[in-house]
């Protein structure tokens, strides 16, 4: 086996092993031709054929003389890169994902890899030119096919589905071939475009003062070519570099003016690869003072760095963890080093970024989802090339090809939207940074108002560090809450539709004095459930085990699951009775009920349906920090991490629906909810007010964050997961068994789990059904398996369990089950 940067040459044959971007559970070996053997290395992309007829991108895993002994191997077709794309860090961290997590190689590398870095295997249909064939033998699609490729001689076989109106085209494509008609291929196409930009310059001939007045001559007779020459000059005198638009802008001038003079050999056009982000000049501000509480934190924080490679920083909400941070990162790039910062929402980048730009200019990269695949890959090149020192994302940015890490950040570490639901690797952010960290010799810093108890119960037991923020930053105090019993004022008929009066008048006072509430309902839509009254029919998916959820602003019912839609209903379609009644209310009713009751109040919501355009959180945050927006209602986005100054009121509308969720970690769940939603108000010098509705006004959870009472939440919840096997102090494995059909579920369910217990004993629980049953098609049952933390090696259980399910699912008797494995599901 070679290493990692070992370039190989000569004429002796090599093999190497590739990662395909595929569910396989192993790496596949190709052969090398001998006159690619200078072009491989370890981490680059090379095409190669897998399969009949598919073509992939594969990274190469390792480079090897020894020659696959159970098959023989196929020749790889092109290496893409001069260097490699993957670094040798990176592919350590794939493997430690594929083998904790329990998933393939090739789902590491999917997750892993911008789109754009990973080529399309695109059929290709042409026509062939010399072959002789009879028309009249061909069908009436067929002769379409043909008439439409003697006009363009290429096209896709999506063209020609299009064309023809149909899905199913290869059976006709089929029959062509066999005719002689056309050729079928397959055309590796690299998907990554860079970005390019226009500029102008004037030809050299004419630098001196005579030859510019020939050309003023030259010019007469065409006035409009002459201003934007004359813009040009205006321009020149304050920048070396004109771009295309900024000639356009400054004369007045269409693009054709301009490649009239470019024609005329006057104007040079140069086109050159650019950022697609930006790169104007920012003001670095760096001279803020950390408070005492602060320094105080810092020094701690530096000095558990010197012992523990992870630290925890628990501080209350407003208590200027980030300015913390600054100082720490400040310190990583006076060692030349880079820094991953980590956030759980896309969202948070937006107004993150602004506030981290003023300190450390354009040294920072943004990665994340929304960007389009061409951002995302330039982002990978960047930080390939160390030209970021700075990166701030969401989960998937621990995959970045990182050459020297100093330090990684994960701000509100408590929040679940670090783990990966669907599809595998189901990896979580925060674990693996730590390891991800580990291979970079780095120090983690977990930051959090509201610790999971995972990373507290490490703090406490001593594997991490701790310190701890216990005041708000300057003169910002913790916001007083409130409980207002629903069921009281529903009795005494003061509610407002969803809103007690309580509620009401702090809003409405909010409102008086020109400032600003932000509510919280953790429900999209407008209404959850359709009911009729009449025989009690309920609008389902098709598809899932759902009620569908209507939506005003679509008029039609939605599934949350598979993204099923359906026209509403207004008469019952099992009685025909017209008393169709709404039950429940999401964010989209908190909207519509806002503007009857505070006509003249600007409301905006911000939840999954008002920001799945690129830049549609960022417009809404943008126009609440502007001013421009009273009312802000949203789900659990509000909770993370947003600083307004002007909102002083905040509103929980129900929290019944967080603290009665059927789940292990619901009433830790509900106090960071709650204390983060909470801890949006106030952060200035305006104190803040929250007022939670609910129908049990006496939970204990709701006392322990009226009293911002962690430590008390964490000592009851360990004492209730001890008596119940659950995290941290248990290590909790979860497999999904799927099968379409629902009673043969039951029987291979029940055969895995008794198959597991020969082993696991009553480690294993379950079968059991889900909260959701049936999604998209797929009947589940449940199989929990709870493995002490102590005195048992997970390794040694994972690949037991790997092996009896590897065995299952050859099994003839178990045709059609897909089984999903999911380690820590958090």
């Amino acid at each position: 086996m070679l290493e990692f940067n070992e370039t190989v040459a000569g004429r002796q044959t090599y093999f190497v092993e590739v990662i395909l971007p595929l569910a396989i559970s192993k790496t596949y070996t190709y052969r090398v031709p001998a006159t690619l053997n200078s072009h491989i290395r370890v981490g680059k992309r090379v095409i190669v054929q897998f399969g009949k007829s598919r073509i992939y991108t594969a990274i190469i895993y390792a480079i090897t003389e020894q020659a696959p002994t159970l098959y023989e191997a196929k020749y790889i077709l092109d290496v893409l890169d001069d260097e490699p794309i993957v670094n040798r860090t990176q592919l350590q961290l794939w493997s430690w994902i594929a083998d904790y997590y329990m998933c393939h190689l090739g789902e590491v590398m999917q997750a892993a890899l911008p789109a754009a870095l990973k080529l399309a295997s695109e059929t290709r249909i042409l026509l062939l030119k010399d072959s002789e064939y009879d028309k009249s033998q061909l069908t009436d699609k067929e002769f379409l096919v043909v008439d439409a490729l003697e006009i363009q001689p290429e096209l896709k076989v999506g063209d020609i589905a299009k064309l023809l109106g149909q899905k199913t085209v290869f059976p006709l494509l089929k029959s062509l071939f066999n005719k002689g008609v056309i050729h079928i291929s397959e055309e590796v196409v690299e998907r990554y475009k860079p970005r390019r930009k226009a500029y102008i310059m004037l030809n050299p001939l004419y630098e001196d003062a005579d030859s510019r007045r020939g050309l003023f001559e030259v010019l007469e007779r065409a006035p409009k070519q002459l201003d934007a020459l004359l813009a040009y000059f205006k321009l020149a005198k304050n920048t070396k570099e004109i771009t295309r638009e900024a000639l356009q802008e400054e004369s007045g001038c269409s693009a054709n003016v301009i490649k009239g003079l470019v024609e005329k050999e006057i104007f040079i056009l140069d086109h050159r690869v650019v950022s697609r982000f930006s790169d104007q000049e920012v003001e670095l501000l760096q001279n803020f003072q950390l408070s005492t509480g602060q320094q105080t934190a810092f020094n701690s924080i530096k000095d558990l760095f010197t012992e523990k490679e992870v630290v925890l920083l628990h501080g209350v909400t407003s208590s200027g963890k980030t300015q913390i941070y600054i100082r720490l990162i400040e310190e990583i790039l006076q060692q030349d080093r880079q820094v991953l910062y980590l956030l759980p929402e896309i969202g948070l980048t937006t107004q993150l970024i602004e506030r981290l730009r003023q300190y450390f200019g354009n040294q920072i990269g943004i990665y994340h989802s929304k960007f389009s695949d061409n951002e995302r890959a330039e982002v990978w090149n960047k930080v390939l090339k160390n030209e970021y020192k700075i990166v701030l994302g969401a989960r998937s940015a621990v995959f970045l090809p990182f050459s020297d890490l100093g330090l990684i950040v994960v701000d509100e570490e408590h929040e679940n939207s670090f783990k990966q639901y669907d599809p595998a690797p189901r990896y979580h952010a925060r674990d693996t940074s730590v390891f991800l960290a580990h291979l970079h010799k780095a120090k983690v810093l977990l930051g959090s108002a509201t610790p999971s108890l995972e990373s507290y119960f490490n703090a406490q037991s001593g594997k991490y560090g701790l310190v701890e923020l216990t005041e708000r930053y300057g003169v910002s105090t913790l916001p007083k809450i409130e409980i207002v019993s629903i069921s009281e004022e529903t009795s005494k008929k003061t509610m407002q539709s969803h809103f007690t009066s309580v509620l009401v008048e702090q809003m409405n006072n909010a409102l008086a004095n020109k400032e600003q509430v932000i509510l919280f309902q953790n429900r999209r839509g407008y209404t959850p459930v359709l009911l009729c009254r009449t025989c009690g029919y309920l609008p389902k998916c098709i598809n899932c085990d759902v009620s569908l959820t209507y939506h005003k602003s679509s008029g039609k019912l939605h599934c949350h699951y598979c993204g099923y839609k359906q026209d509403t209903v207004s008469i019952c379609p099992a009685c025909g009775s017209v008393h169709i009644e709404q039950k429940g209310f999401g964010t989209e009713k908190i909207e519509d009920d806002l503007q009857y009751i505070f006509p003249d109040a600007r409301v905006a919501r911000l939840d999954l349906d008002t920001t799945r355009t690129k830049h549609g959180f960022q417009q809404i945050l943008g126009d609440f920090e502007d001013g421009k927006i009273d009312i802000l209602v949203g789900t659990q986005m509000v909770a993370k991490g947003l600083d307004f100054g002007a909102v002083t009121v905040i509103g929980i509308i129900s929290a019944d629906g967080l603290l009665n969720y059927p789940d292990f970690r619901a009433y830790e769940r509900s106090f960071q909810l709650l204390s983060q939603v909470a801890g949006r108000a106030g952060r200035r010098d305006k104190e803040g007010k929250v007022i939670i509705q609910t129908h049990n006004t006496k939970h204990r959870v709701l006392e322990q964050v009226i009293n911002n009472n962690y430590e008390e939440l964490y000592k009851t919840e360990i004492i209730e997961r001890n008596s119940f096997q659950y995290p941290p102090l248990y290590r909790l494995i979860k497999l999904d068994v799927k099968h379409k059909e629902s009673m043969l579920l039951s029987d291979i369910a029940f055969r895995l789990a008794n198959e597991l217990k020969k082993s696991f004993g009553p480690r294993i629980l379950g079968p059991e059904d889900p909260l959701v049953s049936r999604i998209r098609n797929f009947y589940i049952k449940s199989i929990y398996l709870k493995i002490e933390r102590n005195g048992i090696s997970l390794t040694k259980v994972k690949e037991y369990l790997k092996d009896t399910l590897l065995k299952f699912e050859a099994d003839k008797a178990n045709k059609g089950v897909f089984i999903q494995v999911d380690v820590d599901p958090y």
